[in-house]
């Protein structure tokens, strides 16, 4: 999983740079929708869960709206129910243009869409297995490309579909419903987009600390010498 998330933390520069333009705090996309905002809602999910596409507002994008649907008169579970349609879907097309179109799409010098990635999602998934769909959601970046891997690995549908459906509840679930009761607090609906910025920092941290620890062992790996195999001895060493 290391691998994984460092190789996706590589994209959280670019990324912080589009999302601060504007997409970083979702409250004005949510208020300027007013009675669409549950097909933004469906349309952006949907969008970030395995379309490619992974500059736009995930969780702050549950939270927030979990938080400002009483207030826009959209019932909470509905809310909810919308999200879970949209990220199952999104995953489906994502593990599809894998299946479909596998290795197409990636490149050796592509920023985003690289062999190193695809090499580590696919290692990823041969140790880990079904529970990374549903501990990648919780990761920006990585749920989008998720499910592409999935699909490019050969993953058996069956097992996907279950997983799949799995990480969709528990993530729209939970965001969903700490925007709706954290909401209600003074500081956090006073400074809405203070706290976006907070949540999409707090969900970064995971490939940072990955980035890092990647960081270290190659440096440890160029540093210490390889040992010869016994019987062997160095070229470099006085016989």
């Amino acid at each position: 999983m290391l691998d994984v998330l460092a190789t996706a933390a590589a994209d959280v520069s670019p990324a912080l740079d589009v999302q601060a333009s504007g997409l970083l705090d979702p409250t004005p996309i949510l208020e300027g929708a007013g009675p669409w905002m549950l097909a933004v809602v469906a349309l952006i999910v949907f969008i970030e869960s395995g379309v490619l596409f992974p500059f736009l507002p995930g969780d702050s994008l549950l939270f927030v709206g979990g938080m400002l649907a009483p207030a826009m008169g959209v019932n909470l579970f509905l809310f909810i129910v919308v999200v879970w349609a949209a990220a199952i879907l999104g995953d489906q097309v994502g593990y599809f243009l894998g299946r479909r179109f596998g290795r197409r799409f990636f490149k050796d010098d592509a920023k985003i869409l690289n062999t190193t990635r695809l090499h580590a999602a696919e290692q990823f998934f041969a140790k880990h297995g079904g529970p990374s769909l549903v501990l990648a959601r919780f990761v920006p970046f990585v749920r989008t490309f998720t499910p592409l891997a999935a699909g490019i690995a050969a993953y058996p549908y069956r097992r996907f579909i279950g997983w799949n459906v799995s990480g969709a509840l528990l993530w729209g679930t939970l965001l969903s419903v700490a925007g709706y009761f954290l909401g209600s607090i003074d500081i956090i609906r006073e400074h809405v987009d203070l706290w976006a910025i907070v949540l999409v920092g707090l969900s970064v941290i995971p490939m940072v600390i990955a980035w890092l620890k990647s960081r270290g062992t190659k440096r440890r790996e160029v540093v210490e010498p390889t040992a010869p195999e016994a019987g062997e001895t160095p070229a470099d060493t006085p016989r």
